[in-house]
């Protein structure tokens, strides 16, 4: 083969792609065709074993719970990330009957395993396409933001077949049914929970957290998605939220016309932004935190605090004493080794 020849082609072919791609995202925003697919196929299993797993987990309007676990959160020699958050469903209130509707996906085979064992909805994701996915991936890791852009992936394939879905991470505890408080109605496309709730401020500029999100499936919302996964290539060092953010900022849920909801914060609360009131809290997010561990030791805390509130509750409304605690006054305790973890340098283990 004539090398040089060889070599000047393919030069000539990626001038012609640089071309094309600067020609795309040189294009005004509101011009932009945000329905590309993704190529890019994640499932190992046949289609019909998802079909099959959604379909089983799934409510009678077609919506179903929706969590991504690895090794990491399912395996350790104490308690588990996976441990926590089924603990949640337990002390939760009106939260036991929905875990029928939650569907663990299986970042590899440890944690698929683990989910059998445990007699849970799952379903097992391709393990050549992600990796080395069994590991703790640190924040902000180039392996951790591989593996949010796969969960996005995997998400808008769920979408594709017609499937509403609430998102959470595994570092959400469920202490209510959040159902009663998200709105029902059929024309809210999107309701995501944010870091830090901003009283007054628009959808589009508040800080959302894609860790716990509900999403129906239409056409509106698969090319919202379809646009937010295209931007995986051009979005370098960002994470899928950040990227989401921007793309908020510059107005897409306007030009799709998605009905977009952030969630307070008094609800739907996490690590950054604490609920100010123990009767409201519907779910409890290890958001602001940087490694597993630290995670579950805070969401343990979190629990106790949770159970004190509950005997206290219970207390009240079945004594007249005057030495009873007031479930309003209760405070959470701080998130000590979350804060900490931002202190000490780590990188990614496997």
């Amino acid at each position: 083969m004539d090398c040089s020849k060889y070599s000047i082609g393919k030069y000539a072919i990626a001038l012609l792609l640089v071309g094309v791609v600067h020609f795309f995202l040189t294009l005004p925003f509101q011009t932009c065709q945000w329905h590309q697919p993704p190529t890019e196929a994640i499932l190992a299993a046949p289609e019909d074993d998802l079909a099959a797993a959604l379909s089983k987990a799934s409510m009678p309007n077609k919506t179903v719970i929706i969590t991504i676990a690895n090794k990491a959160y399912v395996d350790g020699d104490g308690t588990t990330m996976l441990d926590l958050f089924l603990e949640s469903f337990w002390i939760g209130e009106g939260t036991r009957e929905i875990l029928d509707q939650v569907l663990v996906v299986a970042a590899d085979r440890t944690a698929y395993d683990r989910c059998i064992f445990r007699r849970l909805n799952c379903y097992k994701m391709a393990g050549e396409k992600w990796g080395d996915m069994e590991g703790e991936k640190i924040y902000m890791s180039d392996e951790f933001i591989k593996m949010m852009w796969r969960r996005t992936l995997f998400l808008l394939h769920v979408l594709r077949r017609g499937y509403s879905f609430i998102f959470t991470d595994m570092d959400v505890s469920w202490l209510r049914n959040p159902f009663p408080r998200l709105s029902t109605n059929l024309t809210d496309d999107f309701q995501i929970s944010t870091d830090k709730f901003l009283a007054g401020q628009p959808p589009e500029d508040q800080l959302i957290n894609t860790g716990f999100y509900l999403v129906r499936s239409n056409n509106k919302t698969i090319a919202l998605f379809e646009t937010w996964y295209a931007m995986k290539n051009n979005s370098e060092g960002k994470k899928e939220q950040d990227v989401l953010i921007d793309l908020m900022k510059m107005g897409i849920s306007r030009q799709l016309g998605i009905a977009l909801t952030t969630l307070n914060t008094l609800y739907f609360s996490g690590f950054c932004q604490d609920s100010k009131d123990f009767r409201a809290v519907i779910t409890v997010h290890a958001n602001c935190c940087r490694t597993i561990s630290a995670k579950v030791a805070d969401l343990k805390a979190v629990h106790r605090d949770w159970r004190r509130f509950k005997a206290a509750a219970a207390t009240t409304t079945t004594t007249t004493t005057t030495n009873k605690t007031d479930p309003a006054s209760f405070r959470w305790s701080a998130h000590d080794a979350c804060y900490h973890s931002w202190k000490t340098s780590i990188t990614s283990v496997g």
